[in-house]
């Protein structure tokens, strides 16, 4: 039982990280110039059985930052009117120090070391998070400043698709391509795809690791 326990949590599982599914839509390509105009993250936990689960939900509309660029192709893209006044839409800071509240919170109550960014093209959203939290000069920042889990390259491996709403499909995840590209769905859905994922390959036998000579599970 007390090996179940241990093997069964986000501490063990992921070398002591605690993952937190991020999404960012934002006003181009340039994290340091341009806006980023809405954030959502989803939270994780481990049930007693070891299936990872969806957990909490958090979503803001984000100001642009002051002399920040707006490219009109991204607006088109994502449908966002960044200064429609019914967005409540609040400062990268206000949004990240929420964030990284609860963030801290979850890797204190899940004994971890260190919050890592799941996202689906990780580098992307990493980058522009980062970048967001040295413009709001945030002394620490809760996530891992380079590490990520990446979907895309994990759907790739597992699904042979790389794209959000044809992995998602693959893994029979119901997607909505009306709904897309808001960031709050959208990490829903990156979300669901990472549990799918993981879940996956411990149906599939992978996890625990097993010592072959003993035939036991292997805990570090």
């Amino acid at each position: 039982m007390f090996v179940n326990k241990e093997l069964n949590s986000l501490h063990n599982r992921f070398r002591s990280f605690y993952p937190v599914v991020i999404d960012l839509e934002t006003a181009g390509f340039n994290p340091k110039k341009d806006a980023i105009l809405e954030i959502a993250m989803v939270t994780l936990s481990m049930n007693t059985e070891g299936w990872l689960e969806k957990e909490q939900t958090i979503h803001f509309n984000i100001e642009p930052f002051k002399g920040s660029n707006i490219q009109s192709e991204a607006l088109a893209f994502n449908k966002i009117d960044p200064f429609n006044p019914l967005r409540g839409a609040v400062t990268e800071k206000i949004a990240l120090k929420t964030i990284f509240k609860i963030v801290r919170k979850g890797i204190k109550t899940k004994n971890c070391s260190r919050a890592i960014i799941v996202a689906h093209n990780a580098n992307f959203d990493h980058n522009f998070l980062m970048a967001a939290s040295k413009r709001a000069n945030f002394k620490k920042n809760p996530f891992h400043p380079f590490a990520t889990f990446d979907t895309a390259a994990l759907s790739g491996l597992v699904l042979g698709q790389t794209v959000l709403a044809k992995a998602c499909k693959i893994a029979g995840i119901t997607f909505d391509n009306n709904q897309a590209h808001s960031a709050e769905y959208d990490t829903i859905q990156t979300a669901n795809l990472f549990c799918e994922l993981v879940n996956r390959w411990k149906r599939l036998g992978g996890w625990p690791p097993i010592n072959t000579e003993t035939n036991t599970p292997i805990i570090k």
